[in-house]
C-alpha cells in the first residue's frame, strides 16, 4: 500500500484503519470534531455518516479478533500481515455483498443479453475492469457507494422507483462524490412524474419519492441531528471549500489541472471564485443532457446521462481526485454491451489516467496484467474492432444529418479504428516511459502531467461523443422500455 511504514501518515490503508479506531473508541458526537483524541489533521473522517457506520462495524469485528488493531492512539500506523489480511477481506466481503450481485443481476436482466452466455460475458468484462480492481484492492477503498448506485440503476430498470431512490440515497450517504450521479437520478424520476401527469399519478409518485428520500436521509443522519452544530461540522468535513481547485498534489486528468500547465489558476483566482467558476461551467455542461432526460425520460437515456453528467463533473467540478474517474467508468460499464468499442476504449483510458497514482502505490505489475486481461477479454468477447460503424457507435442519426455536408462519413469506421490504435500505442509508450525513465530534474512532473493532459484530451472527446449520442438519439423519444 502507498505510504506503508512511512510516518507520519502511513497512506490510505491507515486512513481506513484509523476511521475504525475513531468510530469504535469515541462517542458519535466526536467523530467529526477535532479533539485531543481525534486529530482531524491525521486522517480525520471526511465522508458521510454511512462510511462512519461501516467503519464502526469493521472495527467491532476487528476488536473481537485483535484489540490492538483498533486501540485508541496506540494503534496508529499499525501494520501486520494478519491485519492486512483482515482489511483485504473486508473489501472482498463488501464486493461479495453489494457490488458483485448488482453487476451480475444487471447483466442477466439486460434485454440485449438474451442468452446466459452473453450475460456471463458482459458480467465478466465489467468485473474485470482494471480501474476498480486496482483502486479497491491496491490503493485500498471500499466499493459500497458504487455498489449501492448500481442497485439504484437496477431497481429503476424494473420501475421500482422507491427502492431505487433508497439505494441511491445509501450511495450518496456513503460517499459525497455520488453527487456526480445525482442529476440523472433526479431528472429521470422527475421526468417520469411529469409523464404520468402532475395532477394525478405523477403527483402521487413524486410525493412518494420525496418522502422516501427524506426518510432515508433522516435515518442515516439521525445520530447527528442532536444540534445544528453537529450537522454543520459534518458538512464542513464533507465539503472543504477553502482548499480550492487543487486540494491534492497529484495531477488529475480534468480541465483545471490541464489548463494549469499554461495558466496558474490558483495564483490568480481566489478559492471562492474558483468555486463559482467550476459550478457555472459544470452546470452549463450537464444542462443539455438533463433537459433532454427530463423531457424525454427513458431508461436508455438515463444510463447514457449517468456517463455524460459524471464525466462533466469529473472534468469541470471543484476538488477532483484521480480515482473519481471511477464514478464515470462504472456507468460506462453498464453500456458496454451497447457500445462495446467506445466503452472499452474509455475504460482503458480511465485506468491509464490513474497511472501516476498507481505507480506511487507500487502497482505497475497489477496495472499491466489487469489492463492486458481486460483488453483481451473485450477484444475476444465483443470483437470491438469490427464494431466501429456509425450504427455500432449509436451515431446513425447524427451521421445522417451530416451526410450532405461532410465527405469523410463513409471512411468513419477506418478513421475511428486508426485513432483507437494510435491511442493504445500512446498509452502503452507513456506507461512504459513513466515506469522506467527518470524525468529531467528541471521537469519532475513531466510524465504525470503528460498522462493527465493526454487523458483529459481523451475525456473531452468522449464527453462530446456521449452528448451527441444523447441529443441525437431518436430512441430516447420513444416510450420508456424495461430492460427485462
Amino acid at each position: 500500500f502507498l505510504g506503508a511504514g512511512k510516518p507520519p501518515m502511513y497512506g490510505d490503508y491507515e486512513a481506513q484503519r484509523h476511521w475504525q479506531e475513531v468510530t469504535y473508541n469515541l462517542p458519535i458526537r466526536q467523530w467529526y470534531f477535532n479533539t485531543s483524541d481525534n486529530n482531524l489533521m491525521y486522517w480525520g473522517l471526511d465522508y458521510p455518516p454511512l462510511t462512519a457506520y461501516h467503519s464502526f462495524v469493521c472495527a467491532y469485528i476487528a476488536k473481537l479478533i485483535n484489540p490492538d488493531w483498533v486501540a485508541l492512539h496506540a494503534s496508529r500506523g499499525y501494520e501486520s500481515q494478519p491485519h492486512k489480511l483482515f482489511m483485504r477481506a473486508t473489501v472482498f466481503v463488501a464486493d461479495l455483498l453489494v457490488y458483485f450481485p448488482a453487476v451480475i443481476l444487471y447483466c442477466f436482466s439486460l434485454k440485449e443479453t438474451s442468452t446466459k452466455k452473453k450475460a456471463s460475458i458482459c458480467a465478466l468484462c465489467i468485473l474485470l475492469y482494471p480501474g476498480l480492481i486496482l483502486i479497491d484492492h491496491g490503493h485500498f477503498q471500499y466499493p459500497l457507494s458504487l455498489g449501492f448506485a448500481l442497485w439504484g440503476v437496477l431497481c429503476l430498470s424494473y420501475d421500482w422507483d422507491l427502492l431505487g431512490s433508497v439505494a441511491f440515497c445509501l450511495a450518496l450517504n456513503y460517499k459525497q462524490m455520488e453527487l456526480y450521479h445525482s442529476l440523472p437520478f433526479f431528472c429521470y424520476l422527475l421526468g417520469k412524474c411529469f409523464k404520468k401527469g402532475l395532477k394525478g399519478k405523477g403527483l402521487v409518485l413524486l410525493t412518494k419519492i420525496a418522502g422516501t428520500v427524506v426518510a432515508s436521509f433522516a435515518v442515516c443522519w439521525l445520530p447527528f441531528c442532536t444540534d445544528m452544530e453537529q450537522i454543520m461540522q459534518v458538512l464542513r468535513r464533507l465539503f472543504p471549500i477553502d482548499r480550492g481547485f487543487f486540494p491534492f498534489q497529484d495531477k488529475v486528468a480534468n480541465i483545471w489541472c490541464s489548463l494549469s500547465v499554461l495558466i496558474k489558476i490558483k495564483n490568480i483566482i481566489s478559492p471562492q471564485t474558483q468555486l463559482k467558476l467550476s459550478f457555472a461551467v459544470t452546470f452549463l455542461s450537464v444542462l443539455p443532457t438533463c433537459v433532454k432526460l427530463t423531457v424525454q425520460p427513458s431508461l436508455r437515456g438515463f444510463k447514457f446521462a449517468l456517463v455524460s453528467c459524471a464525466l462533466s463533473f469529473f472534468l469541470f467540478s471543484f476538488q477532483v481526485h484521480e480515482k473519481s474517474i471511477l464514478l464515470v467508468s462504472v456507468p460506462v460499464c453498464l453500456i458496454i454491451n451497447e457500445i462495446p468499442f467506445m466503452a472499452t476504449w474509455f475504460l482503458l483510458v480511465s485506468t491509464f489516467s490513474m497511472l501516476p497514482l498507481l505507480l506511487k502505490d507500487g502497482l505497475l505489475l497489477p496495472y499491466t496484467v489487469t489492463m492486458l486481461a481486460f483488453f483481451s477479454v473485450c477484444l475476444a468477447s465483443f470483437t470491438i474492432l469490427e464494431k466501429t460503424s456509425a450504427e455500432d457507435l449509436q451515431l446513425k442519426s447524427f451521421s445522417l444529418s451530416l451526410k450532405g455536408y461532410v465527405s469523410w462519413v463513409k471512411s468513419f469506421p477506418r478513421i475511428v479504428r486508426s485513432l483507437f490504435l494510435l491511442s493504445i500505442m500512446l498509452m502503452g509508450v507513456l506507461s512504459l516511459v513513466s515506469a522506467a525513465v527518470h524525468p529531467p530534474q528541471s521537469l519532475p512532473d513531466l510524465f504525470p502531467l503528460s498522462v493527465a493532459v493526454i487523458s483529459c484530451f481523451h475525456f473531452l472527446l468522449f464527453l462530446v461523443y456521449f452528448n451527441v449520442v444523447i441529443l441525437w438519439d431518436s430512441k430516447n423519444s420513444r416510450s420508456q422500455k424495461k430492460i427485462s
